[in-house]
């Protein structure tokens, strides 16, 4: 993999928490440590589901990456706040289907960085960029960002379990942005943490901000979630009333394929979203 440093120092705080490690260990990684697994304990305190949840939300990001490259022929993918990789990263499921797909991954954990360096493939079609997902005038200008990905061609844009990280003002400014990048028929995935239940929000805000140094934003509602989707063409999730006006859900149900999956044990808060195409 190409890899390239736009922004900050490398220097790993192993005594802040970070979004992305406490991540790892929900999916049952290792690249974490103990202020991660310190913050993911409180946050099960709140939310005894999480584990659950991000393990349905990772199978939720290799589904939609397979169904956009094979049944809609996407070929390049812009994956924002990708995290640290795992196990079927977005590059590995899409060049299954053609080896020539372009990834680019953008994340400002210089962590996630270092082990995009041993851990990810050597893999021409793919790049990873350190940067704050916001700077996007300084992503788009990026060497390894215009040589992969060329906006003529179709292209979709990821936001999975990423916008919760940031304000609102950020986050709905970051969505418009990307897709008034975008052309008719390029897709947006979008989901995020978001609850009913306004205790919940509450807590598990207060604890992330807390944890994080200030590196959160918020659990929002699932109607504020379907905000971002304004002016997309919401695709079929393959649940529930597909006719309705916001087609979307929980995504551990978006077009699965199985029914084997790790299933919540109380429903405190889900990843809610879906994928809308540009019109």
């Amino acid at each position: 993999m190409n890899k390239r440093n736009t922004a900050g120092p490398n220097a790993i705080d192993v005594d802040t928490p970070s979004v992305a490690r406490m991540y790892d260990w929900l999916l049952g990684g290792i690249e974490n440590y103990q202020s991660d697994r310190d913050a993911c304990a409180e946050l099960l305190d709140i939310a005894p589901s999480t584990k659950e949840l991000a393990l349905n939300n990772r199978n939720f990001l290799r589904r939609v990456v397979r169904v956009l490259a094979k049944d809609y022929q996407i070929r390049q993918f812009v994956d924002h706040g990708s995290g640290l990789p795992t196990q079927d990263n977005v590059h590995q499921i899409a060049q299954r289907v053609d080896p020539a797909t372009h990834v680019v991954y953008i994340d400002n954990d210089p962590i996630v960085l270092a082990h995009g360096r041993t851990t990810l493939e050597e893999n021409e079609q793919t790049a990873i960029i350190q940067a704050d997902m916001r700077e996007q005038k300084n992503i788009v200008k990026d060497a390894e960002y215009k040589r992969l990905i060329d906006h003529s061609k179709p292209t979709a844009a990821l936001f999975v379990s990423v916008l919760h990280c940031i304000p609102d003002e950020d986050a709905r400014t970051l969505v418009d942005t990307v897709r008034a990048r975008l052309n008719p028929g390029d897709f947006m995935v979008i989901c995020q943490l978001a609850s009913e239940r306004a205790d919940v929000r509450d807590k598990v805000t207060h604890l992330m901000d807390v944890s994080t140094g200030g590196r959160w934003g918020r659990v929002r509602k699932p109607e504020e979630v379907e905000a971002y989707f304004e002016g997309l063409e919401i695709l079929d999730p393959g649940v529930g009333d597909s006719a309705g006006k916001h087609p979307l859900c929980d995504v551990t149900n978006w077009r699965a394929d199985s029914q084997v999956v790790p299933r919540q044990k109380s429903q405190e808060w889900i990843e809610w979203g879906g994928v809308g195409r540009v019109l």
